[in-house]
């Protein structure tokens, strides 16, 4: 009788999920810097010099904010398995909140205000679906549809009267705080001028950052960075995604699954009125009727974009962020430059899917490039009317092309009763 040894050789651990993040984060960096240097090269070859200035840069990071509060209040009530499709309602809300806390109490008031207002709408949000169990579609379309209204009427209460206001807005709010290092950000701006290949992108980047930083900006970073700590590094944020991947195994191990789900949608709610109070503050001068205009959807599709992720969404809000600010300062050159990254950029995607096997993928991509390209050599410039349409096909562009390695929380949606566990 032979005897085998099962020692054979030092042991070899399997990958941790620390080193599968740092390969991802590693991907990520080089993608970005791809797209970097890709940007800068096609600024340079079309003289469109508004792709990436400081301007566009921070326009980019004030409209970009309330996009990421959302998706970041989308991912605290989903990786809890609420889907919460209201948060443009609740974008609604607190921009409401920060319009009439704002004007009567001070930016302080308005900005907790608006989060105020946005945690009674997810409070009615976490009551139907949590509690009664209520469809989460159902529930967040009826809140998407009630809060405009509820908000119009309201306003014409609150600002008819008002010096300066009106029955659809608010009168004029004060801005809150913002940071300016100007031994910073005046050589920046001054090297960004000279439109230099990669230094110039580079020193418009920190001129952007360096220049009018509203205080609520960099508090949105933070909560970008808070919450993934919170829900990937604490014992509680591994309680509360245990709830959205297995709820029943979770209520076996002793979690208050209940108390975990509306704990998710209340924060979710409350992120998205602090969006809808920055939009009322910072990206314009007061509350108006119509301003949040699908913002709370894109802040989703950003989420998605984001595969759930904080850091991801991030990107996702900056992207689509970018294009509404092309649009609102009418950049059909850039747009016309970003033609030309677009179909660089799918045709690199194609040749990477063609050397993993993926050869439909690869065509359906590299042929969606050539359009791209078509289009750049055919064509001077963008139609003004595709300007306004730039956020919403960047939306669709992104999700039909990352749809295939999404990857949400199991139990997301489902409606859970307490005692299903087996």
């Amino acid at each position: 009788m032979s005897v085998v040894s099962s020692v054979t050789g030092p042991s070899v651990p399997p990958p941790t999920e620390e080193v599968d993040n740092r390969k991802r984060l590693a991907q990520y960096l080089l993608i970005g810097i791809g797209a970097f240097l890709l940007v800068s090269a096609a600024r340079v070859i079309t003289g469109a010099h508004d792709i990436d200035s400081a301007g566009a840069l921070r326009g980019t990071i004030v409209a970009a904010v309330p996009i990421a509060l959302a998706g970041l209040g989308g991912i605290w009530s989903e990786r809890a398995g609420v889907v919460n499709i209201g948060l443009e309602g609740m974008l609604v809300l607190g921009a409401l909140g920060a319009g009439y806390f704002g004007y009567n109490y001070g930016i302080v008031a308005g900005v907790l205000g608006g989060m105020l207002l946005g945690l009674l709408g997810a409070a009615v949000h976490a009551l139907a679906t949590v509690v009664f169990g209520v469809d989460h579609i159902v529930s967040g379309v009826a809140i998407n549809i009630m809060a405009p209204g509820l908000a119009a009427y309201l306003a014409k209460s609150f600002f008819s009267d008002t010096p300066g206001g009106g029955p659809t807005q608010s009168p004029p709010l004060g801005k809150p705080p913002a940071l300016t290092i100007d031994v910073i950000a005046e050589p920046a701006a001054e090297l960004a001028d000279k439109h230099w290949f990669v230094v110039s992108d580079l020193a418009a980047a920190v001129a952007a950052v360096t220049r009018e930083m509203s205080v609520l900006t960099l508090l949105a970073l933070v909560l970008v960075v808070a919450t993934s700590w919170v829900l990937w590094r604490t014992a509680f944020g591994l309680r509360l995604r245990s709830v959205g991947e297995a709820p029943s195994a979770a209520e076996s191990l002793g979690v208050n699954v209940y108390l975990y789900k509306v704990i998710g949608v209340v924060v979710s709610g409350v992120l998205a009125g602090f969006g809808g109070a920055y939009l009322a503050t910072v990206s314009s001068s007061g509350y108006q009727n119509g301003m949040v205009n699908g913002l709370g959807y894109i802040g989703l599709a950003a989420m998605i974009f984001g595969n759930w992720r904080p850091g991801l969404m991030l990107a996702g809000a900056a992207l689509f962020g970018y294009t509404r600010t092309l649009q609102l300062r009418g950049g059909t050159d850039s747009l016309h430059a970003l033609l030309l990254v677009i179909a660089v950029a799918l045709l690199a995607y194609a040749v990477y899917q063609f050397l993993q096997g993926k050869r439909t993928s690869a065509l359906i991509t590299g042929g969606f490039g050539g359009v791209f390209g078509v289009w750049f050599l055919v064509t001077d410039s963008v139609p003004a009317e595709f300007t306004g349409m730039a956020p919403y096909v960047a939306t669709l562009f992104v999700l039909a092309f990352f749809s295939q390695s999404l990857r949400p929380p199991k139990a997301d949606g489902q409606i859970y009763r307490k005692g299903s566990a087996g």
